[in-house]
């Protein structure tokens, strides 16, 4: 775990994977959402709350391609999975995945 965490730092402004993670200090639930949407990145987000609808307004607010309100980010073949912003194009998985690997061909005859 990487505490006391500040814009331009490593931890801040790259898209990390794997055992670690990054603590923030946050005023309020807004400036959790500002500094968790200061990123060019956007893959995934998780949100843990005893309240519920409040999970599901922080989530709506964030800007990422998935997220979790109490649970960690998983993908779940049913379901579309993808980033926004640096952390990737369209999505996989899903209906709206499968049509990401398909090659639509248009022939119009008159």
């Amino acid at each position: 775990m990487l505490g006391d965490v500040k814009p331009g730092m490593p931890a801040y402004d790259e898209e990390l994977f794997g055992p670690v993670a990054s603590v923030f200090a946050a005023r309020d639930e807004a400036d959790a959402v500002r500094i968790a949407n200061d990123s060019i990145f956007g893959l995934g987000a998780a949100v843990f709350t005893k309240d519920v609808a409040r999970g599901e307004r922080v989530a709506r607010a964030l800007e990422a391609g998935c997220t979790f309100v109490n649970t960690l980010v998983a993908s779940d073949p049913r379901l579309p999975f993808g980033g926004i912003k640096e952390s990737g194009y369209g999505r996989e998985l899903g209906t709206y995945g499968i049509k990401e690997f398909v090659n639509m061909k248009t022939v119009y005859i008159k």
